[in-house]
């Protein structure tokens, strides 16, 4: 008999899942990461024509350093496009997809930082060019606070006074 995945209702789960400090960062069987890995695969083999013109759209945009992975496994989720530098997931809404499971998912993912900007299919066809105007504000947006933020001092010679010679 095979096992089936269920989405458990929302008042059974209220926590995300808890990052784990090592290995891959998430609590998940070895057997259902490999699962997840090898359905990424496959979508990558077979890409839907939103994500074709998506995928299109953002490599004619020259994005410099930042890349965004086709269909990447990150947690227990698979997103369509990932640039993890930011910390930037793009998903494509397709009308039959399950908007319980995509809050949830999206819920998880911000609790660990990552920012999900979600575009209906139809408007991803209709009007490509825009679609990745509103992506590339969003990555210099995500780009600017990163690079507000203080760093964490490694307090070897940050603390020293400098010595004069």
């Amino acid at each position: 008999m095979r096992k089936t995945l269920t989405v458990r209702p929302e008042e059974d789960r209220t926590e995300p899942p808890q990052l784990q400090k090592r290995g891959r960062g998430w609590n998940i069987a070895e057997s259902r990461l490999d699962t997840l890995h090898e359905t990424a695969r496959e979508m990558r083999r077979n890409p839907t024509e939103a994500q074709t013109l998506l995928a299109e759209g953002l490599i004619a945009a020259e994005l410099g350093k930042y890349r965004f992975k086709r269909q990447t496994v990150i947690g227990s989720a698979i997103v369509d496009f990932a640039c993890q530098p930011l910390k930037v997931v793009i998903e494509i809404d397709e009308p039959d997809a399950n908007a319980e499971l995509d809050r949830r998912r999206d819920r998880s993912l911000a609790e660990v930082g990552i920012k999900v900007l979600r575009y209906p299919a139809a408007q991803v066809r209709e009007d490509t060019a825009a679609v990745v105007e509103a992506i590339v504000a969003e990555m210099k947006k995500s780009y600017d606070e990163r690079r507000a933020r203080p760093r964490p001092s490694s307090g070897s010679n940050t603390s020293r006074a400098r010595r004069e010679y």
